[in-house]
């Protein structure tokens, strides 16, 4: 069973809706440790990436991964964007020509984008971002893929890996961006990016599921 290229559009569309809807929640959250502009950052980037939507809705999955990504880089400011921008170009560039993804293509898009992502914002483990969310999805993914599950089904379970891991930045002291200033101030917050790279994967599991 493979997620569609119409699947993916709704869902590229309905995380325009999440991250408007769930913007003041993150900008919240950006407040405690950062520049109180992540979730005000998301909607505009998302906005963008839904008018764009129609202009390439016709493309393969590759194009159109890469423009979402291009239009994150331009449109949104703060950190999230080069990270999110990086995310999707580098799927997009590992998935030109596809028209679905099955469970070897969902590794690779997860794969690359994380690449990217580690690429861009050097993070380990630990470093209270959106990458103590993406490390354990993308080894789940992996061992999932092993055991033969349909890419729905590693949707699914990189919802719960997620959700446990958003969880889990709680208690860090961030080690990276403007939040790492804060030092132990820094412990007992979620991290924002951490929780809109969450918001995008349960936005994909309602679009399959």
């Amino acid at each position: 069973m493979t997620i569609s290229k119409e699947q993916l559009i709704t869902w590229l569309d309905n995380t325009a809706g999440v991250m408007q809807e769930k913007r003041e929640y993150l900008t919240e959250l950006d407040a405690a440790i950062g520049d109180a502009d992540h979730g005000i950052n998301m909607d505009r980037g998302f906005s963008k990436v839904k008018e764009k939507l129609p202009t390439v809705a016709d493309k393969d999955l590759g194009t159109i991964f890469k423009t979402v990504g291009m239009t994150l880089m331009s449109s949104v400011g703060g950190a999230s964007g080069p990270l999110y921008g990086t995310f999707f170009m580098k799927a997009g560039m590992a998935l030109m020509g596809k028209e679905a993804l099955a469970a070897e293509d969902f590794l690779t898009f997860v794969e690359n984008g994380v690449g990217g992502i580690l690429q861009r914002g050097r993070a380990e483990v630990g470093d209270k971002t959106m990458y103590d969310v993406w490390a354990p999805v993308l080894e789940g993914i992996k061992g999932g893929v092993e055991a033969g599950k349909t890419a729905p089904e590693l949707s699914a379970d990189a919802v719960v890996v997620a959700e446990k891991a958003l969880e889990g930045t709680i208690p860090l002291q961030a080690k990276k961006g403007r939040a790492s200033y804060l030092g132990e101030r820094s412990i007992g917050h979620q991290d924002p990016g951490a929780t809109s790279s969450t918001l995008m994967l349960k936005a994909l599991l309602n679009v399959i599921a």
